[in-house]
């Protein structure tokens, strides 16, 4: 099974400071897909510089060529179906069809409350999330939608001309539980994890390879029962939230039982993060380009 190296670009530099330059870095390294997190903020970043996503990825298409562009991920702590469909199709055509959307239901962090609101329950955040990914789903692929739901409605939301990408963008569904795995079966073109949050501090390596092997044996049973095939789903592991943390990224070797592993559970696309000193993701930058350009090759 052939496998995909993307990477994950925090929106932490000013564009002409250096944010332009890793976005073209990225091409030229020959990523599969950058992606960036959609955040008001996030965690040990939060008193330090941080830009939109939407923007960022729209002067990241204008900078690149080939290299695909998304979000990991979206959620609806601080977006609406229907001005989100608006910017994604202008996305999409700016970048000449080359957008991804990861799309999560959220967490509880600084977004979850960053518009005034009370942060909401896990079963919010599903109920929500089970009515905004088939809403959008139809504001992508339809001219004209009206739709009223418990929390999310649109009257007349009209997206002409519609996406670059036939019926409409990927969506790239984070999920792990049944219902979000079912939104995934029934609306993604893939699946992404970051693995089980549970044994990120006290779990071993080969007890993360066990939960993911579990995660996508349910996957599978959610294709089942909505009659879709999983291999249909690109399914792709954000890295850095496992046990092993950056462990990974400290050789090519490293990296390549790394991979190795994953893609023996069926995994078409690793993430890694873009290097950024003195945070969670610190790494040797020129570690990182050697993976980037060495470790798919090596893997056959």
């Amino acid at each position: 099974m052939s496998l995909r190296l993307s990477t994950v670009i925090l929106p932490v530099d000013r564009w002409h400071a250096g944010g332009r330059a890793k976005w073209r870095r990225a091409e030229e390294l020959g990523f599969h897909a950058a992606y960036t997190y959609d955040h008001l903020s996030w965690r040990s970043f939060r008193d330090g510089p941080w830009f939109g996503a939407l923007p960022t990825l729209t002067a990241a298409a204008t900078a690149t060529d080939r290299l695909r562009l998304g979000t990991l991920v979206t959620s609806p702590n601080f977006r609406h179906p229907v001005t989100l469909a608006k910017e994604l199709i202008s996305l999409d055509d700016i970048s000449g069809g080359r957008v991804t959307l990861g799309i999560g239901a959220g967490g509880n962090g600084f977004d979850a409350t960053a518009l005034g609101q009370e942060a909401w329950t896990p079963k919010e955040r599903a109920d929500r999330f089970g009515e905004f990914v088939p809403l959008l789903d139809r504001l992508l692929t339809e001219g004209a939608v009206s739709q009223r739901g418990t929390f999310y409605s649109a009257e007349e939301a009209r997206n002409i001309p519609g996406c670059v990408q036939r019926t409409r963008l990927s969506f790239a569904v984070a999920a792990t539980g049944p219902r979000g795995l079912k939104l995934a079966a029934r609306h993604g073109q893939a699946w992404v994890t970051t693995g089980d949050p549970k044994l990120y501090e006290a779990g071993t390596p080969e007890q993360s390879v066990e939960a993911l092997r579990g995660q996508v044996e349910k996957l599978g049973k959610a294709c089942a029962e909505t009659g879709r095939d999983v291999a249909e789903l690109d399914k792709i592991l954000l890295h850095g939230f496992t046990p092993d943390r950056n462990r990974p990224l400290e050789s090519v070797d490293a990296f390549v039982d790394f991979a190795g592993r994953h893609r023996e559970l069926g995994f078409t696309e690793i993430v890694i993060h873009w290097p950024i000193p003195d945070s969670d993701f610190a790494a040797d930058q020129a570690v990182f380009e050697q993976i980037a350009t060495e470790a798919i090759a090596q893997l056959g």
